[in-house]
């Protein structure tokens, strides 16, 4: 009888483990004071008999996409796709192959490359990046997707997406949180992918954005591509891009550097609660540990305010027991 009781009594506790760790909405979330402190804010603006009430309509939550949702280094992934253009297009351009940014891009100079500065980057996207279809670009971007590896990783870059922030974003929509992506890079790039990697349709992606015209090519009737920036979400940009796209200030902001500041700091300062995260890079042996000096993702001044702004800093190394979702 009391060895019976014994077994009994173990498989009771693996029993209600095994219910724990099911019910845990973040299970790749650490227990501590970022994954209670995320808890918390949902639980009490999702309370329609709590004082901090916030109807589903208005609990709008947004997302930096590069460094917060997926990796960035060692450069950003959209950068490192308008190199494979670059390079896919060079045969047709052999005036490229002494001309900078192409020479760069060409060769894998990224020294070189990041020398160029932003007009460099700038020509090289409106080389790689206009001059077609949104249709043809979206096609473009799906196979170079569908195909290339990160080099460390050797994994697809959308397999680089980070398991507790997909977790994140689950959790909040199970919450009647809309989830919205508001990046710096450009949005028919990010809507390629947003919905099956993130759950998130192309309608809720906001980001950087090139001049397109409505024309007839051939009788039919297309959205061309043109070799123009329209609107850069970045930095002040963000706010200009959520109030332009989404029409109202959300409650709930992520990010990760310096360029996610303005909408952290706006999101934060409105009315009733509100919640402001940021992803600080921590982990050189899972992923990457970067931020003050670091020449993509720069993430000085928003680590400096965040204590007195009551933005919450995840720490990657001791906060996430998994940075990358399971190998297939």
């Amino acid at each position: 009888m009391f060895l019976y009781r014994c077994v009994f009594l173990i498989a009771a506790i693996l029993f209600s483990a095994s219910v724990a760790k099911a019910a845990d909405p973040l299970p790749s979330w650490n227990d501590g004071p970022t994954k209670d402190a995320i808890e918390a804010f949902v639980t009490k603006v999702a309370d329609k008999d709590g004082p901090d009430f916030v109807p589903r309509a208005d609990r709008v939550a947004v997302f930096d996409n590069d460094g917060n949702l997926w990796a960035e280094k060692p450069v950003y992934f959209q950068l490192l796709f308008a190199i494979d253009r670059v390079k896919a297009m060079a045969p047709d351009h052999p005036e490229w192959k002494d001309k900078q940014p192409f020479k760069a891009a060409i060769e894998g100079d990224m020294k070189a490359l990041a020398a160029s500065g932003e007009k460099g980057l700038l020509e090289l996207l409106a080389a790689s990046h206009t001059g077609m279809s949104s249709a043809e670009f979206q096609k473009i971007a799906g196979e170079w997707l569908a195909t290339a590896k990160h080099p460390r990783f050797k994994r697809g870059y959308t397999e680089l997406v980070y398991q507790p922030m997909l977790e994140l974003l689950s959790y909040l929509r199970d919450n009647g949180f809309t989830t919205y992506i508001v990046s710096g890079g450009g949005i028919e790039f990010v809507r390629n992918f947003s919905e099956p990697v993130y759950g998130i349709p192309p309608a809720q992606v906001v980001g950087s954005s090139i001049k397109t015209e409505y024309k007839l090519v051939d009788g039919e009737p297309k959205i061309m591509r043109l070799p123009e920036m329209n609107f850069i979400d970045d930095k002040a940009g963000k706010p200009v891009g959520i109030n332009q796209h989404i029409g109202k200030r959300p409650i709930f902001a992520s990010g990760n550097s310096d360029g996610d500041f303005e909408m952290l700091e706006w999101t934060t300062a409105g009315e009733g609660p509100r919640f402001g995260l940021i992803v600080h890079h921590t982990d050189a042996d899972r992923e990457y540990a970067y931020d003050r000096d670091s020449h993509v993702g720069r993430l000085a001044n928003a680590l400096d305010q965040a204590a007195d702004r009551g933005w919450t800093v995840i720490d990657m190394k001791n906060d996430w027991n998994q940075i990358f979702p399971a190998a297939e």
